[in-house]
């Protein structure tokens, strides 16, 4: 059987439902009522054919609703599509009188929210799990003000959870032959470093020494999920924009090249936040590039440190400099200067930061935890929980005004080494160990000496 031709096939098919439906959109105001109704006799339909019909009527009055009706919609599917309290209470009952495994069962039953099956029905038409992936978005909008909806959105991401699965992804390697549709997306979802132009995205897949690499599925078309962009490189680097200048990173003998930098890695689609694809896509390029080039030693990220600047200035800046764990006067000074744009061209002056920020961003990368217990800084989640080693921070490697702003221009190494990624993934999910190198642990240990009463280790 032809999988590739399927695969096309059914992407086909796919796109000409969206377009007939999105050609159907704005031509009726629809009020959250006319949905409920619709929603509620699509969970009433039995017939296959007609389910798949009411299903696709859901969507189009959902696409006629405008944001107050859609958030009143939201409320409703909370509030009336919950499990039934009686219900559960008597399967509960029930279970705990006999511990069958029958009774078990019905108590997992009743205890599922209506709602998830009508997200199940919802999802019968050819681009129902696109919509529903649009339909969340428009959700996780409204979670800050409107919190009783996260019950609704835990529902949405157990079903993408299960949707998304690992086996239902396609890897793809972008080049500059994909259809220029998906290249146009590459373009737009980029959100680590800007891709400026068709040159600009031409030169980020140039065969001799960059790869880029998407997750797509079959369900949702030609639309990716996730995209990776890798450049091949002599040794581990440490500035960004070296990598994003075509004038000045050039390679001359692309197959001398030991490491692979990965430099950008994008979600493409807002609905699907907080479901894991990145783990699997690194994971799988590594074993990729492995066969196609096998001399690489090396596979590192060159990542930003988001959110860094920001909690370096409210610990230190804004913080009671008497209390334990304060800076100095003449080092909160300096961070001050942080302020001044020219003060990357004054050499001792930067020097000076160097040796101030570098020790605070190992103590902020390994010690400092959110509610969760996580490490704080998101991009460090992500690749810490794929098995990553904390490998480097390099000083200066995005001198960009975005990386001025968000890290201080500082940027980070996260070492995948195949052999550890397994065991490193396993020590920080069951005991928030975090794999680091030599050279960040005294870096660490050196912040406690900058910092007033703070205990040695």
């Amino acid at each position: 059987m032809n999988i590739s031709f399927l695969q096309e096939l059914f992407s086909s098919i796919t796109r000409r439902d969206s377009l007939l439906r999105h050609r159907r959109k704005g031509r009726h105001h629809f009020v959250h009522t006319d949905l409920l109704k619709a929603c509620r006799a699509l969970l009433n339909s039995d017939g296959e054919a007609s389910s798949i019909a009411l299903a696709s009527r859901a969507l189009d009055i959902y696409a006629g609703l405008d944001p107050a009706e859609k958030q009143r919609f939201f409320e409703c599917l909370t509030a009336e599509f919950s499990a039934d309290p009686a219900a559960v209470d008597e399967a509960y009952a029930a279970y705990r009188e006999s511990r069958d495994n029958r009774d078990l069962q019905v108590l997992f039953d009743t205890c599922e929210p209506s709602r998830q099956e009508l997200l199940r029905r919802l999802n019968l038409t050819s681009d129902g799990t696109h919509e529903l992936v649009h339909m969340r978005e428009d959700l996780l909008g409204l979670l800050r003000e409107t919190p009783e909806l996260r019950a609704l959105d835990a529902d949405f991401a157990h079903l993408f959870g299960s949707w998304f699965n690992r086996g239902f992804l396609v890897l793809k390697r972008m080049d500059w032959n994909t259809p220029a549709a998906i290249l146009e997306k590459l373009i737009r979802y980029e959100a680590v470093h800007e891709i400026h132009d068709w040159n600009d995205l031409r030169r980020r897949l140039d065969d001799r020494d960059r790869r880029c690499f998407a997750f797509f599925h079959p369900a949702i078309g030609d639309e990716p999920l996730i995209f990776v962009e890798v450049a091949l490189h002599k040794g581990l680097p440490d500035q960004i924009q070296a990598i994003l200048d075509p004038e000045t990173y050039d390679i001359e003998d692309p197959e001398a090249a030991d490491t692979a930098a990965f430099f950008g890695i994008s979600n493409c689609q807002t609905g699907l936040r907080g479901i894991s694809f990145g783990n699997f896509l690194i994971k799988q390029v590594v074993q990729e590039l492995k066969q196609e080039l096998p001399d690489l030693k090396h596979f590192v990220t060159l990542s930003p440190v988001p959110g860094f600047r920001a909690w370096l200035e409210a610990t230190y800046l804004t913080a009671d400099d008497d209390k334990a764990g304060a800076l100095d006067a003449e080092s909160r000074a300096l961070l001050e200067s942080l302020d001044d744009p020219e003060w990357p061209q004054d050499k001792a002056r930067s020097e000076q930061l160097r040796d101030l920020i570098r020790p605070l961003a190992a103590r902020y990368l390994l010690e400092e935890k959110n509610a969760k217990g996580l490490p704080l800084n998101p991009v460090a989640r992500f690749h810490l929980g794929n098995g990553a080693e904390l490998h480097r921070l390099n000083w200066l490697g995005d001198v960009s005004q975005k990386g001025m702003q968000q890290s201080a221009g500082l940027m980070v190494n996260y070492l995948y080494v195949l052999d550890d990624i397994e065991r490193n993934h396993e020590q920080y999910t069951t005991s928030g160990t975090i794999a680091h190198s030599s050279a960040v642990r005294d870096l660490n240990r050196r912040a406690r000496k900058l910092l007033k009463g703070e205990p040695a280790r």
